[in-house]
């Protein structure tokens, strides 16, 4: 059976591997903040900043700029790639992981009045 959180993670392979632009600036303002002094981090903080200055390939109009559900799997992608780092983004255990997949499509601006 599959789960939310594998819903999700399909999303967020399926965005990432058409906006691999995002991952390399999340990891330059992560850096950012690393050489910074930062021993922790937002990596909310980090997903609004790209949202301001990215278009993260879309218009925000028939698409969604970037989708808040991808930002626990690239805090915790970049801990995996830089081990040194782990524990810079604090995470927790994903309720997505204990309900089923809804097999809907991602949301989009269209579906908000």
């Amino acid at each position: 059976m599959e789960t939310r959180r594998d819903e999700i993670r399909g999303q967020c392979a399926a965005y990432h591997a058409k906006h691999p632009e995002v991952w390399d600036y999340f990891v330059q303002f992560a850096f950012e903040k690393i050489n910074q002094g930062y021993k922790h981090y937002s990596a909310m903080g980090i997903w609004q900043r790209l949202r301001w200055e990215l278009d993260g390939g879309a218009d925000g109009q028939s698409e969604f700029k970037i989708n808040n559900n991808y930002v626990p799997y690239y805090s915790r992608r970049f801990m995996s790639m830089y081990s040194q780092y782990e524990g810079f983004f604090r995470t927790r255990e994903p309720y997505s992981g204990k309900r089923k997949a809804t097999g809907l499509p991602e949301l989009s601006p269209d579906d908000y009045g």
